[in-house]
């Protein structure tokens, strides 16, 4: 056996090997090391392949796997939210947005999607529609032109009475997208049923 250095290898200590090959050696040792540091990463992208299939309990073991490797990547608890947003497990994807902002609270699409699920749950009674505008006005702090979040913010916006505010967002929308037929109709039904 030839020892070189941490490595040992299985040739006679008269073979000969080029320099060559233990530098390709050197360099493939390095990058495994390197690749089992990020497999929380692996197993995010997974995950997200999961999601992207429509196989969402898959994408959540995925993701889980990586969450218990970096617990502190909001980025996992992201996507777990989005999987089980799709499952329409609404309180679980709550916790896991609300768990993403507590690590990154620059993460747009997390405030908007925890609003979107108060705004549309139908299996409460009361929805706290307060904290999707809370939500809403931070998503749109970080990006003045999120069309879905404007919107979502004028059906809030509508939800709590405020229909003039409503209108607000909705010019601001229809100034960014003057084609939305969404915006649209519910400027016209704000209009002509609750301004008169």
């Amino acid at each position: 056996m030839a020892k070189t250095g941490a490595v040992t290898l299985l040739f006679p200590e008269d073979f000969s090997i080029p320099d060559t090959f233990y530098k390709f050696y050197t360099i493939m040792v390095q990058q495994r090391v390197i690749y089992m540091e990020e497999d929380y990463k692996y197993y995010l992208d997974n995950g997200i392949e999961k999601i992207n299939a429509g196989k969402f309990s898959d994408a959540i073991e995925e993701i889980n796997k990586s969450i218990e490797m970096k617990k502190d990547w909001s980025i996992s608890y992201f996507y777990r939210a989005v999987a089980y947003d799709a499952m329409e497990n609404f309180d679980e994807a709550i916790l896991d947005y609300t768990k993403a902002l507590q690590l990154d609270d620059k993460m747009t699409d997390a405030y908007y999607n925890r609003a979107r699920i108060i705004l549309s749950r139908k299996d409460i009674d009361n929805p706290k529609i307060e904290k999707a505008v809370e939500d809403l006005e931070k998503a749109l702090e970080l990006d003045g032109n999120f069309i879905d979040a404007l919107y979502a913010m004028a059906a809030a916006k509508k939800k709590l009475g405020d229909y003039h505010a409503s209108l607000v967002y909705l010019e601001r929308l229809l100034q960014i997208q003057p084609d939305s037929i969404w915006a649209r109709a519910l400027k016209k039904l704000i209009l002509q049923k609750y301004i008169i």
